[in-house]
């Protein structure tokens, strides 16, 4: 065997390996959610996928060859889902992307009939005190290196489906023990619209946990992330969807994949992936369908594509809305 041919295949290998330690790195605990645990940027072209047999190959996902306009219904993906991956099976995702990326990484995934929530402070550590507690002054520095970046044609032509302002802004482990109240978010999303009047503005929060004496006005959605240990899935979307209405906020819906599965903490199987994303959709309230997270092992395996590949269906036949409850 040529030598030449033996260490491309120790390389491809070894970065199969070092993607899997990168996205087990990213993992949250419970199902807090860290969108940016990395510094670079999310991958583009070749990812690892994992077979029925556990092991690791680098495969090209299904992309089309031509620009693909959005199928309609409701978007449907995963947290930092690389937009390789964009096709038949996802086309949407929330992603942490740099000013420097931003509008090719939007054109591309435009190109292949794609939304996207935009992250754009990044990992909570930016925007922290010194005590953990929330810093505004140092969250709108980050969200201002986007200032002079022209993504205005995409939050028209619905590319962007919203900006994602901050993670669980209610609970006080996040943030020094001090939680982020009603009326700092409704700062954050009015900062937000002073930037980009027309684009909507999202927290991952269920409504009811950010609810306060004040009316939101420049917060335009909610967050209704469903995991097994939070009860019965049905209940849990009649809840959040009527909390959604009486707040006047929209609704982006999702799954804890990763640990929100039974017993407490586990992947969700398959099944559990299908009857609980079809109860999510069937609410029909929902403006995306973004679940956490990408990563090349259990997300990847045949039956798992093909339980996602089964609510891209779904959600492509139903209701488009416009992530805002007005």
């Amino acid at each position: 065997m040529p030598h030449s041919f033996k260490l491309s295949r120790r390389i491809a290998r070894f970065r199969a390996l070092g993607a899997v330690a990168l996205l087990l790195g990213l993992a949250a605990c419970d199902d807090s959610l860290n969108p940016d645990g990395s510094a670079t940027p999310d991958p583009v072209d070749q990812v690892p996928v994992a077979g029925d047999d556990g092991g690791l190959t680098m495969a090209t996902p299904d992309a089309p060859q031509l620009a693909t306009s959005f199928a309609g219904g409701v978007p449907v993906g995963l947290f930092a889902l690389p937009t390789s991956e964009y096709g038949s099976r996802y086309n949407g995702a929330l992603r942490n992307i740099g000013p420097g990326e931003l509008v090719a990484q939007l054109s591309a995934i435009k190109q292949r009939g794609g939304k996207v929530i935009l992250m754009m402070a990044g990992s909570q550590p930016y925007y922290k005190n010194a005590d953990g507690s929330f810093s505004f002054s140092k969250w709108k520095a980050r969200v201002d290196r986007f200032r002079n970046v022209n993504i205005s044609s995409f939050i028209n032509d619905g590319t962007v489906i919203a900006h994602y302002l901050i993670d669980e802004p209610y609970d006080p482990h996040n943030w020094g023990g001090r939680p982020v109240g009603g009326s700092t978010i409704e700062d954050m999303a009015q900062y937000s619209k002073s930037i980009w009047p027309s684009m909507k503005t999202v927290v991952r929060a269920e409504p009811y946990l950010i609810k306060w004496s004040g009316n939101y006005r420049a917060l335009d959605a909610a967050w209704a992330q469903y995991l097994w240990r939070k009860g019965n899935v049905n209940d849990y979307i009649k809840k959040n969807v009527a909390a959604a209405k009486d707040m006047g906020l929209g609704l982006v819906v999702g799954l804890n994949v990763y640990k929100g599965g039974q017993p407490n903490n586990s992947w969700m199987s398959p099944s559990e992936v299908v009857d609980w994303g079809t109860a999510l959709l069937n609410s029909g309230y929902a403006c995306a369908f973004i679940s956490w997270q990408y990563g090349p092992s259990q997300i990847n395996t045949s039956a798992m594509r093909d339980a996602m590949s089964t609510l891209r269906r779904k959600a492509e036949n139903s209701p488009s809305r416009s992530c805002s409850g007005g």
